[in-house]
């Protein structure tokens, strides 16, 4: 590895999971599927939300813009990775590597913005369900998802920031399958300090403060389910209520325990398997947690393929006709 600074012409390796040659085919195809159903099951749940005038509500309206984040959350890491395998090559240049963690950065904030809102929809529709259309009106709706991206472009252009200034060496290797900020900081020639403070700071800042509004959510939803008179309208309540709390404990447990813990346990290989976690796995499951188990997702859903069926029932009796 080269020891001089030449950042300009800096070029990050990224070595993934494993090194071995017979296990790249079985990565390769388990990354491929799970990609296919995450942009496959993230597609469908946009399509029946904005194809279905019953789910042009504040709850759908979320949903819909958390599977297109989680589409391009995963976008932005798994076809590089793939590409990777497939040609042989774990390089990725400099400017490639900041923008990576650019649109990482990104989709991750909208991520958590999205899991917010939702919570606080919930929120209000059990704890102040007379009021829920007056509060969750359109206007509000599209001013959060507004805001969300204002702040998610901030920070994503502040930690871009912070990277450009620091000065990397030649051949530089990053034991993970992304340009993860911390692994690519930790490479840098010149102090990381003030890096580490911002990204400390941020994550408190963001994450800490969503992650509070959760919480603070759910303990008010609880409170309130528990003194609702009927069985059914509780175990309807915490159905909804765990699918949600289970993913939002998936996403945050793996992701803040990555850069929270980067600073002192040095372990790659726990780093690159968590964040496989959040970044993958959890956009992956997203439509089955939350759209799958409900009544009128499915109900779209079953229409949709119903006429998918028919469609091609005609297809074939014209080809035979021909």
């Amino acid at each position: 590895m080269g020891s001089g600074n030449d950042t300009a012409n800096a070029e990050f390796l990224l070595l993934g999971f494993s090194e071995e040659p017979a296990l790249q085919p079985l990565i390769f195809g388990l990354f491929l599927s799970m990609y296919l159903i995450t942009v496959s099951g993230n597609l469908l749940i946009i399509l029946a939300v904005s194809s279905d005038s019953h789910l042009h509500t504040p709850m759908y309206f979320f949903l819909s813009n958390l599977s297109f984040v989680d589409i391009c959350f995963t976008s932005t890491t798994v076809p590089k990775m793939l590409w990777n395998i497939q040609t042989q090559s774990k390089a990725i240049t400099y400017e490639g590597c900041i923008t990576q963690i650019f649109f990482f950065l990104l989709f991750a904030m909208l991520d958590i913005c999205f899991l917010t809102m939702m919570a606080y929809d919930r929120f209000v529709a059990i704890c102040h369900p007379l009021h829920y259309t007056v509060i969750m009106n359109p206007r509000l709706c599209a001013l959060l998802v507004l805001v969300s991206w204002i702040i998610s472009v901030l920070n994503s252009l502040l930690q871009a920031l912070m990277l450009l200034r620091l000065s990397f060496c030649t051949d530089l290797e990053i034991p993970h399958f992304i340009c993860e900020f911390n692994q690519v900081a930790q490479l840098a020639c010149s102090d990381t300090f003030l890096n580490d403070m911002v990204i400390y700071f941020v994550t408190v800042l963001l994450g800490g403060g969503s992650l509070a509004g959760i919480l603070y959510s759910y303990f008010k939803i609880v409170s309130s389910i528990c003194r609702m008179s009927s069985s059914q309208g509780r175990y309807k309540a915490f159905s909804t209520c765990a699918s949600h709390l289970s993913v939002v404990s998936l996403f945050y447990c793996t992701s803040l325990g990555v850069y929270l813990s980067s600073g002192v346990i040095h372990s790659s290989q726990s780093s690159a398997v968590a964040s496989v976690m959040y970044t993958v796995v959890t956009p992956m499951l997203n439509p089955f947690i939350y759209s799958l188990r409900n009544k009128d997702i499915k109900a779209v859903l079953n229409r949709f393929l119903g006429m998918a069926g028919m469609t091609g029932k005609i297809v074939l009796r014209l080809k035979m006709c021909l």
